[in-house]
């Protein structure tokens, strides 16, 4: 899966770093491309030279490399950028250097979630002052009244419903056109097994029984916490598609199961874990 780097290892913790001349300097544009430059079929950021230290926020660390993101409101791409560096959406980069850098994929997709928070809270949903970053703990701070925001994370479930030899196979009416399996978002006051039940239940009418946990993933392309869990179909399984979220579900035998076209995603492990018998 994406967050799969090992042997690298990944130190989220909050530091007060200052940007170095050989650290990666991470740039998205306003609409949430990010500049990569292309070296040896990898990725490569910008540098932490020529910048200003208020201008860079520090990130993590993956083994001895320090990451920060670009903090400027009007920027001037060229100033950072040397020749050969390409905007690529996350999909893009995801396509395009999964399989021959899932480091540095992974690197991307995490920086975006954290961009994405510093861009969507410049100011206080409390009284609309300007927030300013805390320094002591990744948080947003509002000098005026006090309201403290942390990182958003969503939590969503991934639901592999199984009956007998088979598995419930869906499809999105609109975006990704891939296999999938059952997904949705917990609601307030819902706890997992809960958003489980009801989730399969909207999307495909199936009842079901014996939840069981089964891994989760942090997905920052939508600011998720995916959660996996496997179970089983509670009477006959027969489906009533929601065909507004949907345009596919399907009882599909292991051996039919067709798998996403990459290994990232906690919804493609779960497949191919039915797939191979292991579930």
């Amino acid at each position: 899966m994406i967050q799969d780097i090992a042997p690298s290892k990944m130190d989220n913790s909050f530091k007060n770093y200052q940007i170095r001349e050989e650290d990666n300097l991470i740039i998205f544009d306003k609409e949430g491309k990010t500049f990569v430059q292309e070296k040896n079929d990898k990725v490569a950021f910008a540098s932490g030279a020529s910048i200003k230290e208020e201008e860079a926020i520090y990130l993590f660390s993956v083994d001895d490399k320090r990451y920060f993101l670009l903090n400027a409101e009007d920027i001037d791409y060229d100033k950072y950028l040397a020749e050969g560096f390409t905007s690529y959406t996350i999909r893009e980069v995801r396509d395009r250097f999964s399989g021959v850098d899932d480091v540095n994929v992974f690197v991307t997709f995490t920086a975006y979630h954290l961009w994405k928070w510093y861009s969507d809270n410049r100011f206080c949903g409390k009284c609309g002052k300007p927030l300013s970053r805390g320094d002591k703990e990744r948080a947003l701070i509002c000098s005026e009244c006090g309201n403290v925001i942390y990182p958003r994370i969503n939590p969503a479930v991934i639901v592999g419903v199984t009956k007998g030899d088979s598995i419930l196979l869906t499809r999105y009416r609109r975006g990704y056109a891939h296999n999938a399996l059952v997904a949705g978002f917990t609601e307030i006051g819902e706890t997992l097994e809960e958003t489980v039940a009801r989730e399969v239940m909207e999307e495909t009418g199936v009842k079901v029984k014996n939840i069981r946990y089964y891994k989760s993933q942090p997905w920052g392309m939508a600011q998720d916490m995916l959660v996996g869990f496997y179970c089983d179909a509670d009477g006959d399984g027969e489906i009533h598609m929601d065909a507004d979220e949907l345009k596919y579900a399907e009882w599909v035998k292991r051996e039919d199961i067709e798998l996403q076209p990459n290994n990232l995603s906690l919804t493609n492990e779960m497949m191919r874990m039915f797939k191979e018998g292991k579930r």
